[in-house]
């Protein structure tokens, strides 16, 4: 082996960091490339992405700006809607009690008429039963008595009573 100087050894090193910068500048100049590439590549899809999303963007835009006052006029007439109902219930609740008074007066009348009625013939059946019961009874004493003297015309002197009670019936007690 030859024998090496301290310049030709500075002289490899010099060699070999030489190839290395070399090298180094071919990594990082296809890294540059390949990233150029790919920012290319990205910005063509984010240019596609746009031009597609925009028309549905704008189109949304104005389909909003279309319906927006539609839908405001939507919910006015609701609105609107709803207060009329509000105020046809309060007619109509209004109605209903005016009817259900008129309808307790009218059952409070028909109740008295009634009342009368049934208090009229109550009256004019005690008063028929006592025109009729009176004269009944008068009657009915007047045949009793009759009875009473027919029968004791008929029957003949009185009869000694027989006792009821023996002297041997002395002890015993029912």
């Amino acid at each position: 082996m030859t024998k090496l100087d301290p310049t030709t050894i500075m002289l490899i090193f010099v060699g070999v960091t030489a190839a290395a910068i070399v090298l180094q500048t071919i990594i990082v100049l296809a890294i540059f490339v390949s990233v150029r590439k790919a920012a290319r590549g990205v910005k063509d899809e984010i240019e596609d992405l746009r031009s597609s999303m925009m028309p549905i963007i704008y189109n949304s835009r104005d389909l909003f700006s279309r319906l927006a006052p539609k839908v405001e006029a939507t919910v006015d007439d609701l609105s609107a809607i709803a207060q009329g109902l509000r105020a046809q219930t309060a007619d109509v609740q209004i109605s209903a009690i005016e009817i259900m008074d008129k309808l307790r007066r009218q059952t409070t009348r028909v109740d008295r008429m009634f009342t009368t009625v049934l208090d009229a013939v109550d009256r004019a059946g005690g008063f028929v039963a006592e025109t009729v019961s009176r004269p009944v009874r008068q009657i009915s004493g007047l045949m009793s008595s009759m009875k009473a003297i027919i029968e004791s015309l008929r029957t003949g002197p009185p009869i000694e009573p027989r006792p009821t009670h023996t002297p041997s019936d002395k002890d015993m007690f029912v």
